[in-house]
């Protein structure tokens, strides 16, 4: 894939492209439609005979090739699945045979490539210098989709490394990928890491994708997206050959069009692996599918309205407000939280614990890759970015990386007190107390602002987030759409003790159902300026 240059795609280009998007559909074989549809969706119209598996795996396929190889180019797959097809089609002859439909059978499903996957597909992180990481192993998460009868469609793209390159990254960014790209507008940040997970669901690329997340990975490009987006308790999915970033906080998780899918994702991807110790009780707590009948989920429960991680972004607090108000018009009792944990103390900590957990993971997982691959410690994917600075650093450096290989990994002598002092700041004295102190079922906040403009010299711009509380005290965080702030989606927060996946889901597909908030992507080169916008950046008089 062509790297990001430094000038964003001419304007002339993208209008093209959107232009483009109204001949998509009918380029789908046999015509089958495969814009805004869910997992539900597309599995039902397989069961109804209305599409094969093979042919719905074609219609994602063409769909990939129009609007995110050309047209608008997202670049949110990094590479398609060479066998998604032939095991399309072995899914149908199973249906056909009359065996017992499992519950993905036959549903195409893209998975972030910092998985591993058995097949002839690369696992890069991103990374140019992983691009030869063809490990023909299955990571459990990905055998567990296989064995639920789901198609690995192909990769999708990420922020290098999973954003734990440099503080000065830009989401969704990779050596290997390029830029992805918002589908609500194109210069528009996705957010990240998982940036092409999310792009590729918002723009109907496949029914749901698999992204990871340490600290807003997941829920962050999902609200940027208008999806639903589950950041799971650290240790309901094994993290076993995912490539990795922090042992105490890492967990790979769904995002998806519908409250339902992430709980179907969810209850297919939990379960305990004897090679991931933090699995040890995820049998026990696997979230079961959600019903037809969770409409009055949130009546007489208490939700902590937690105002101290708002006030970031004025347009995001009106839309939270109208978040709470139909809260309460579903029956949810509000409780007002208005002091929190000190959140740049724990931030600090947490730093201090990712950068020893990322030399000490990343130099274990490389140990573990194939003779193809050069780069078997940090050392040598720093030396290596320096080596190919043109492709690798032309946009921005790599500190994070040079401040992990300078620690002494778990062995740091800070390690284990930030662990510690970032663990309880953030769950005992944090979101613990606060749902015992109230007596509260959940909590919930803005999951962010609204996507920024891609900024190609500065890097990310930081607009508040929710992401680091149940991130530090690996507790569950579910992002629902929330609204809009002039077409651009924000996302809904619910988050719980750890291992309350089932109740978030509940509430939050009661919320989906009282708000019915979803609109589709348009693919604008940009933001139209509103005529009052205009007049007031022009000077008075």
């Amino acid at each position: 894939m062509q790297t990001t240059s430094r000038t964003l795609l001419p304007r002339a280009l993208l209008l093209l492209g959107a232009i483009a998007l109204t001949g998509a559909a009918a380029m789908s074989p046999a015509n089958y439609d495969v814009q805004h549809k869910g997992i539900a969706d597309v599995a039902a119209d397989m069961q109804a005979g209305h599409v094969s598996s093979a042919a719905l795996v074609r219609a994602y396929l063409a769909r990939i090739s129009a609007i995110d190889h050309a047209g608008p180019s997202l670049h949110s797959v990094i590479v398609v699945n060479p066998q998604a097809e032939a095991e399309a089609a072995a899914s149908d002859r199973r249906r056909h045979s009359g065996a017992a439909p499992r519950p993905l059978e036959g549903v195409p499903i893209l998975v972030k490539d910092n998985i591993e996957t058995a097949d002839a597909m690369p696992t890069t992180a991103g990374s140019l210098a992983l691009a030869n990481n063809v490990t023909h192993r299955d990571a459990p998460l990905v055998a567990r989709l296989r064995d639920a009868g789901a198609i690995i469609l192909g990769k999708t793209n990420l922020s290098e490394w999973a954003n734990m390159r440099s503080s000065a990254s830009i989401s969704g960014w990779s050596g290997v990928g390029g830029l992805t790209r918002n589908p609500y507008a194109l210069d528009r940040s996705a957010c990240g890491s998982s940036s092409g997970s999310a792009v590729a669901v918002a723009a109907s690329l496949a029914p749901a994708a698999i992204g990871t997340e340490t600290d807003g990975s997941v829920t962050c490009p999902a609200s940027l997206t208008g999806l639903v987006g589950l950041k799971p308790t650290v240790g309901l999915i094994s993290r076993t050959h995912v490539v990795p970033i922090s042992a105490s906080q890492d967990t790979a998780g769904p995002i998806t069009r519908t409250v339902a899918d992430a709980a179907l994702l969810a209850s297919v991807l939990a379960g305990r692996d004897p090679e991931d110790p933090a699995t040890a009780d995820a049998d026990r707590h696997r979230p079961a599918p959600l019903g037809a009948d969770g409409a009055g989920a949130l009546k007489g429960v208490r939700i902590g309205v937690l105002r101290f991680l708002a006030g970031h972004h004025a347009a995001t607090d009106a839309v939270f407000g109208k978040a709470l108000d139909r809260l309460g018009a579903a029956g949810a009792t509000l409780v007002e939280i208005k002091d929190g944990p000190d959140l740049d103390a724990i931030s600090a900590a947490e730093m201090t614990v990712l950068l020893s957990e990322l030399k000490s993971g990343l130099d274990s997982y490389l140990a573990t890759t194939p003779d193809t691959v050069k780069t078997r410690t940090m050392a040598d994917v720093i030396a290596f970015n320096e080596a190919h600075h043109d492709r690798e650093l032309g946009l921005f450096n790599q500190d994070l990386m040079v401040r992990a290989q300078a620690t002494t990994g778990p062995d740091d002598g800070g390690y284990r007190d930030a662990l510690t002092r970032s663990r309880r700041m953030a769950g005992v004295d944090g979101l613990d107390r606060i749902q015992v102190q109230n007596n509260l079922d959940a909590m919930v906040a803005p999951t962010g602002g609204p996507a920024w403009v891609v900024d190609l010299v500065n890097g990310d711009h930081d607009g508040g987030s929710a992401s680091t509380l149940p991130a530090v005290a690996g507790a569950p965080h579910l992002t629902v759409p929330m609204g809009d702030v002039d077409g651009l989606p924000v996302g809904l927060s619910f988050i719980g003790p750890r291992w309350s996946e089932q109740r978030l889901l509940e509430f939050g597909a009661a919320y989906e159902a009282a708000a019915g908030i979803r609109q589709q992507p348009h693919y604008l080169p940009t933001l139209p300026e509103s005529a009052a916008q205009r007049s007031l950046l022009r000077p008075a008089g």
